[in-house]
C-alpha cells in the first residue's frame, strides 16, 4: 500500500531552498560555529512547529554524486549542485528511525560547537551504541547533516583520526606547533587532523608525490630521497582519509605545485588515484573541497612490467573481485575526462595481471628512488 507523504512545510522548505541558491552559486558561507548554531536552531524550530500544529515533520535532503554511468559524460557529476533531493517522513518507519539518528548526532554536533570541542566519529558512536547499532549509522547521519547545514564534516567539529604521513621541503604550523620537515626533508611527520588551523606554509619543493602505500613511503625515507630531491611526499597510507585530502588539496592551492601519483597496478591502487583527483562518493557533497584534478599519474602502469622487465613470479593474476572492480570503474562518467586512464585501465583489465610498486625494486633495492620516478619526470612519462 502507498504511503502519501504531505508536501513540504514552508518553513523547512524556505530553510532547504535558501541554502541550495547559496550552494547553486558555487558559495559556501555562514559555516562558522554561530552560523551553523543558528542553522540548528532554525532546523529544530521547523520540526517543533509542525509537530505543535498537528503535521508529520518531513526533511529535504539535496541528493549528490561524484559519478555515474552516462557515457558522454556530461551528467554534471562532481559538480557542487545537487542531483535531486530526498524527502525523509515519520511516515516511513525506515525514515522515522533515520530521523531519529540524525537528531541525536544533531544534539551531539550542537554541543561540540557550543563547548567548542572536537569529537570523533567513533566518540559520537558510543555516545549511543544500543540505539546507532552500528558505525555506519552515525557516518550517514553525519553526511546527512552536512548536506542538511550545507557545510564539510570539520565545520562541525567532527574529525577523522588522521593516518597519512608528510615528509619533504616544507615547514607549517598548526595551532601552536610547528612542524619543520626542511631541517631534515627525509624525517616523517603526521598530516595534520585539523587542517583549518595550518598555517605559514613555506616550502622549497619544486613538486609533489603522492604515494599509496606506507611501505613505498618509508622506502623513499630510507634512500633519504627528499635529501636529493626538491619535493614534497604524502602517503594517505592506502585509501586517503579527509585530513590528507585536505592538507594536500591546502598544499597545492598554496604553493601551486605540481603534483603526481604512485599507485599499485592494480583495480584498487587506480581507485586511490580517482579518490584523489575526482574525489569519493561517500563524501560526494563536498567534492569541489576535497578532489585535486591537478594530480597526475606517475605509475605504476601496465607497460611498466615490460619496460623495467618484471619476472613472472612479480606479475599476480587478477582476481575476479580485481576484475569486476576494474569493469565497475571503466563505467565511471568522470573517465570521460581522462581518456588516456581509462585506456590504461583496459590494458590492465586485458592483460589480465597487476603488480606492486614495490615489484619494481626486484632488481635493485633503490630502484624507484634512482631511476623509476627520477627518469619519469625528467621524460615526461606521466599522465
Amino acid at each position: 500500500m502507498a504511503t502519501s507523504i504531505k508536501p513540504l512545510n514552508s518553513n523547512l522548505r524556505s530553510f532547504f531552498w535558501r541554502e541550495s541558491e547559496l550552494e547553486m552559486a558555487g558559495k559556501r558561507d555562514h559555516t562558522n560555529p554561530s552560523a551553523l548554531l543558528n542553522k540548528i536552531k532554525d532546523f529544530t524550530r521547523s520540526l517543533v512547529l509542525d509537530l505543535s500544529n498537528g503535521r508529520s515533520p518531513v526533511v529535504t535532503l539535496g541528493r549528490y554524486r561524484n559519478h555515474c554511468s552516462d557515457p558522454t559524460g556530461n551528467c554534471g557529476c562532481g559538480s557542487d549542485q545537487c542531483k535531486g533531493v530526498e524527502v525523509i517522513s515519520l511516515q516511513r518507519e525506515f525514515h522515522a528511525r533515520r530521523l531519529d539518528v540524525l537528531l541525536r548526532v544533531l544534539v551531539i554536533v550542537q554541543k561540540l560547537l557550543q563547548e567548542n570541542k572536537h569529537g570523533s566519529k567513533r566518540d559520537i558512536y558510543y555516545m549511543h551504541p544500543s540505539v546507532f547499532s552500528d558505525q555506519t549509522v552515525v557516518d550517514r547521519a553525519i553526511n546527512d547533516i552536512c548536506i542538511l547545514l550545507r557545510c564539510s564534516r570539520h565545520n562541525l567539529n567532527v574529525v577523522s583520526v588522521g593516518k597519512g604521513l608528510v615528509m619533504g621541503w616544507l615547514r607549517f604550523s598548526e595551532s601552536e606547533r610547528t612542524f619543520d620537515c626542511l631541517r631534515r626533508p627525509s624525517t616523517a611527520h603526521p598530516v595534520p587532523v585539523y587542517v583549518e588551523d595550518v598555517m605559514d606554509i613555506v616550502s622549497v619543493a619544486k613538486y609533489i608525490l603522492v604515494v599509496e602505500k606506507e611501505a613505498v613511503f618509508n622506502r623513499l625515507a630510507n634512500d633519504r630521497f627528499c635529501d636529493t630531491n626538491r619535493c614534497i611526499i604524502i602517503t594517505g597510507r592506502g585509501y586517503p582519509d579527509i585530513p590528507t585530502r585536505r592538507f594536500l588539496r591546502l598544499l597545492v592551492e598554496k604553493l601551486q605545485l605540481p603534483v603526481y601519483c604512485l599507485v599499485d597496478c592494480d583495480p584498487y591502487g587506480f581507485d586511490i588515484l580517482t579518490t584523489y583527483r575526482f574525489g569519493s562518493m561517500q563524501m560526494s557533497y563536498d567534492t569541489i573541497f576535497l578532489r585535486i584534478p591537478e594530480i597526475r599519474w606517475l605509475g605504476a602502469f601496465p607497460s611498466d612490467s615490460k619496460k623495467y622487465q618484471l619476472p613472472e613470479h612479480c606479475l599476480l593474476p587478477l582476481t575476479t573481485e580485481d576484475k569486476r572492480k576494474a569493469e565497475s570503474m571503466l563505467s565511471r562518467c568522470y573517465l570521460q575526462q581522462a581518456p588516456i586512464w581509462r585506456s590504461e585501465l583496459e590494458t590492465m583489465l586485458q592483460s589480465g595481471v597487476k603488480f606492486e610498486i614495490e615489484a619494481l625494486s626486484v632488481t635493485s633495492i633503490s630502484l624507484l628512488s634512482d631511476e623509476y620516478i627520477p627518469s619519469k619526470l625528467q621524460g615526461g612519462f606521466y599522465i
